[in-house]
């Protein structure tokens, strides 16, 4: 595992510093009455401090009420903006359906990749980096999804310390570029009970050797800051890559590992993330996590789970929507027992 993890930092999403650093938390508001009496509602600023600079990530925790036993959390890592998030439940989506995991017994958390690091192309002047990077960016200098990976990192080191979570039974959960960063945090921090990959295709869940819908060269080209210089060697090279993604899901294990698609997102490959998927789980049987998926990629809107793993393709466009929550929540019933 430590030189699979190595080959990653190496050749994909970059080395964090091991610069120094302070994180403190306040708890700016709570209202223990939230989502009519159903809920308990806190907001968090988690500072980050080093070398006189500074930045906060914004926290947004809702935990169920009424329960003797502390709760499982889903940790979302937006990419969308806090339209999608409101704290006030004013303004409600399915991309963060907070109402329907309270009613099982689930909380939700959520912070806005943003405040990490800004998803654009800025030499990594601002953000995370501009707190932590110290001289020359070496080529193998982390990209932005392993900053948004670390803040949710972060974000766990604040939650396991909340007397309403219970820090054994986080999941972490992220939608195509959040998928990507859902992974690496998973890979990298194994806090995370669960790992959610919702449509994270290319440098996500899909296998890169395919080089179907978004390649290698066209993700880097699009995209460059989210990952390390060196993986640019390897536009329209990816045989010369060594790994590939399956390897990235084998880190998981052998904790719980749930990856999702949808049937119109062919730019994502949902064909390409179950071979994956399929690929990666004689390592959770090595280390006792017993699965076995089929070797054909289940129906539309067909879960198909086993041990600690768990897939399916929804119908429809690339999006995350109630139906793919509530296959997220039957697999955490199953695994976070």
């Amino acid at each position: 595992r430590p030189e699979i993890l190595g080959l990653f930092r190496e050749n994909v999403f970059g080395v964090v510093p091991d610069t120094k650093y302070e994180i403190s938390f306040s708890t700016i508001n709570e209202d223990r009455n939230a989502i009519n009496g159903a809920a308990t509602l806190k907001q968090i600023d988690i500072k980050i401090e080093s070398g006189g600079k500074s930045l906060i990530i914004h926290l947004t925790l809702f935990t169920p009420n009424g329960k003797k036993k502390k709760s499982p959390v889903f940790l979302l890592i937006d990419n969308r903006g806090p339209a999608n998030t409101d704290p006030l439940r004013k303004v409600k989506s399915e991309f963060w359906p907070v109402e329907e995991a309270i009613a099982r017994g689930y909380g939700m958390a959520v912070f806005y990749n943003a405040d990490v690091d800004p998803d654009k192309h800025d030499e990594f002047k601002n953000g995370i980096h501009a707190v932590l990077d110290k001289g020359p960016r070496p080529d193998n200098a982390w990209g932005t999804i392993a900053a948004w990976a670390w803040g949710a990192s972060r974000c766990m080191d604040y939650l396991v310390t909340d007397k309403d979570v219970d820090g054994s039974r986080v999941a972490v959960v992220g939608h195509s570029r959040g998928g990507k960063t859902a992974l690496w945090a998973g890979a990298e921090d194994t806090r995370f009970a669960i790992v959610v990959s919702n449509e994270s295709g290319c440098a996500g869940a899909a296998l890169a050797r395919r080089r179907y819908g978004e390649t290698v060269a066209r993700i880097n080209t699009s995209f460059p800051h989210w990952f390390n210089a060196n993986f640019k060697k390897f536009n329209n090279n990816e045989d010369a890559l060594p790994l590939d993604m399956h390897m990235l899901l084998a880190l998981i294990a052998p904790r719980a590992l749930y990856v999702d698609c949808a049937s119109e997102d062919l730019w994502g490959d949902p064909a390409g993330s179950y071979i994956s998927l399929y690929k990666s789980v004689p390592v959770f049987n090595i280390l006792g996590a017993k699965s076995d998926l089929p070797e054909v990629m289940p129906p539309l809107n067909k879960q198909v789970m086993s041990g600690k793993v768990a897939y399916h393709v929804r119908d429809g466009v690339h999006n995350m929507l109630l139906k793919d929550w509530n296959f997220f929540m039957d697999f955490a019933d199953v695994v976070m027992k």
